[in-house]
């Protein structure tokens, strides 16, 4: 997934202020993708208490759902080129669908039967989503890409442009995060979701149907996900493997940031992005950054020695994850998360 989004800052470690400048706001925007896709699972579980496997497979469908749309609306001569921004609005909302019926018609069904029974449902389902895609668009890449009017740099900084598309994953993913705050703590709506999570009986005494607050609450985090397929997808490649590749980095920033979190969610995405941005435009030696070079007497270092010799860029996809072990050992419940008690 990291691959063709990010634009080293400097070769070899050298990057000057407008380099590194770009590569701050790349890796914003790469932390703003990444928000995108672990606040729908945020939701989910902070709201339900469910870990839902299939979150990936959602951003999935958003992803092929925001393909059909404009391919099929940019088919049409009248309305060529407005398929992408049809597509943002439509894509998310289909998938907001099916998550309210794969709710009502599945995980409403196994939720008494405690969290094991939810976890194995989602997984399943995770797995005939990926089936049903390809069945339907077959096993390789689709074509869904950013119309030309995204792909124009919006400024050049020292020869390094910074295309627009990359300001518009950003405008999204404020709004996005602005819209479900001000929904959660400013809105009666809100109230009623986080009442229905701690005094459902009550709620319910008020003439309020919980069940249905939970499957609006589902929807809504799946709707989350397809909103970042429609973005993702067509910034990166939209194929049946995508779900996986896009899966485990998911769950590491949920956890980082606080199981439950959102505020957390936003903060570990950040950290994620701008970290691996810096770390995959640098070929500087692992050992030369922390200051250790092996020597004929030096044991363990020398031991270490082919490991010490890779250069940073090489062992940037598996920074989250030393990221998430050193979280869980320094504060298992994540940098925002509640201690339970």
């Amino acid at each position: 997934m990291a691959g063709p989004f990010f634009v080293p800052c400097g070769r070899s470690g050298e990057c000057g202020l407008e380099g590194g400048i770009v590569a701050l706001l790349n890796g914003i925007s790469y932390g703003l993708l990444l928000f995108m896709l672990s606040a729908g699972l945020t939701l989910i579980f902070s709201m339900m208490g469910v870990i839902n496997f299939a979150h990936a497979s959602f951003y999935m469908l958003g992803a092929y759902a925001a393909y059909a749309i404009t391919t099929h609306i940019d088919a049409s001569s009248a309305w060529a080129g407005a398929g992408f921004w049809a597509a943002l609005v439509l894509a998310p909302l289909s998938v907001g669908v099916l998550g309210a019926l794969v709710e009502r018609y599945g995980l409403r069904r196994v939720r008494g039967q405690g969290h094991v029974a939810e976890l194995l449902f989602t997984f399943a389902l995770a797995y005939v989503i990926g089936e049903v895609v390809q069945l339907i668009w077959g096993r390789s890449a689709v074509p869904y890409r950013l119309p030309e009017s995204l792909q124009q740099p919006l400024f050049v900084v020292d020869g390094t442009q910074f295309p627009a598309y990359r300001a518009g994953m950003m405008a999204v993913a404020g709004g996005m995060l602005l819209a479900l705050w001000i929904l959660l703590h400013r809105t009666r709506v809100g109230l009623v979701i986080q009442a229905a999570m701690t005094h459902p009986s009550m709620v319910e005494a008020l003439g309020h149907d919980v069940p249905r607050v939970l499957m609006a609450v589902f929807a809504s985090g799946c709707l989350l996900a397809g909103l970042a397929g429609a973005v993702g997808g067509s910034v990166f490649v939209t194929d049946p493997g995508m779900a996986l590749a896009v899966g485990p980095i998911v769950f590491v920033v949920t956890v980082v940031g606080g199981l439950g979190s959102l505020t957390g969610a936003f903060v570990a995405s950040l950290l994620i992005g701008v970290l691996q941005t810096f770390a995959v435009g640098l070929d500087t030696p692992v050992g030369d950054l922390i200051g250790v070079a092996a020597g004929p007497a030096d044991g363990v270092v020398t031991f270490l020695a082919p490991l010490l010799g890779l250069p940073l860029s090489r062992i940037a996809p598996v920074l989250p994850y030393l990221v998430l072990v050193g979280v869980l050992i320094w504060r298992p419940f994540g940098l925002l998360g509640r201690r339970e008690s």
